[in-house]
């Protein structure tokens, strides 16, 4: 059985043998110019990092002194703690309020596994008591896939009739756990397409619903991305930041993306705290970010 770090290294193997690869091409046997520099930019670039954090790369990159023997391997070494120390500040543990319940509000656009990565939260926390409200009321089948994330996590579901208000629903459903004694409650919520702004409106009337029945509520908005968007992902966090107070991030799928560096750009231009990162669709694939662990995996060493 293979553990988490492996999996890591497994999940970023597009981008890492793609920049790996690269590095290899453009310092094998070659000094390190404006040339190879200009080689280099191109190639954090087609990995996603984004202007921003390849510009501030390449800055720290360029201070560091190099012989003409230095290998692509010691390279890789240098830019992976120059990556880490972007990420770093990113890299805080997920932590449940004292206050019970403590509530997770879970945004995110259609397609970015928010349901998924619900069911994955509720197994890590499965010695507490939970439930989960389903939220995304215009799709029936998100109110099934997460009844079914229910079932398989032992979790109450608090559901209403299709098409319903969402924000009606949270009411009730918060107030039920409170009822229950719950530990904590998982509201999932509609694709919210981050362009519609009547969608942002209905979020934040979630939001307002949501500290009626606990004031400090919601503890954790945590927004869902997938990789593999790539600089969308970094367009998303500000249009959800600017529309509620977004506090954490998931950033799943990078199992079936080249575009890992993602998470470089988002740490540079939108730092919040990236408390989980998907690695694969298993009910464990849901690893804690660790800023080293991953600059190194997505180098390929």
């Amino acid at each position: 059985m293979i553990n988490w770090l492996q999996k890591l290294g497994q999940s970023l193997k597009k981008t890492s043998t793609q920049l790996s690869s690269g590095l290899n091409n453009i310092f094998q046997n070659r000094k390190i110019d404006s040339q190879t520099l200009e080689e280099l930019e191109e190639l954090l670039l087609s990995s996603d990092m984004g202007f921003q954090a390849t510009t501030n790369i390449l800055k720290k990159f360029s201070s560091h002194k190099f012989s003409k023997d230095t290998s692509p391997q010691e390279i890789s070494s240098v830019l992976a703690k120059e990556i880490s120390a972007i990420l770093e500040p990113c890299q805080q543990p997920f932590k449940l309020t004292v206050s019970r319940p403590s509530v997770i509000l879970m945004a995110g656009v259609n397609g970015a596994g928010k349901t998924t990565v619900i069911g994955k939260l509720a197994h890590k926390f499965k010695d507490k008591k939970i439930s989960f409200i389903a939220a995304d009321t215009f799709r029936a089948a998100a109110v099934e896939q997460l009844s079914s994330w229910g079932e398989r996590c032992k979790v109450r579901v608090f559901k209403g009739d299709p098409g319903c208000d969402a924000a009606g629903l949270c009411y009730d459903g918060l107030q039920e756990a409170v009822k229950q004694k719950d530990d904590i409650v998982i509201i999932d919520t509609a694709g919210r397409l981050q362009n519609k702004s009547g969608l942002m409106d209905e979020l934040k009337k979630i939001v307002r619903v949501i500290k009626k029945v606990i004031p400090d509520a919601p503890h954790h908005t945590l927004l869902c991305l997938d990789a593999a968007t790539g600089q969308n992902a970094v367009n998303q966090v500000k249009t959800f930041k600017d529309a509620i107070d977004i506090n954490g991030l998931i950033i799943n799928k990078l199992d079936g993306t080249s575009k890992g560096g993602i998470i470089v750009a988002i740490a540079t231009e939108t730092p919040l705290p990236i408390y989980f990162i998907g690695l694969g669709e298993g009910i464990d694939d849901l690893a804690e970010f660790n800023a080293l662990d991953f600059s190194r995996n997505l180098l390929g060493i």
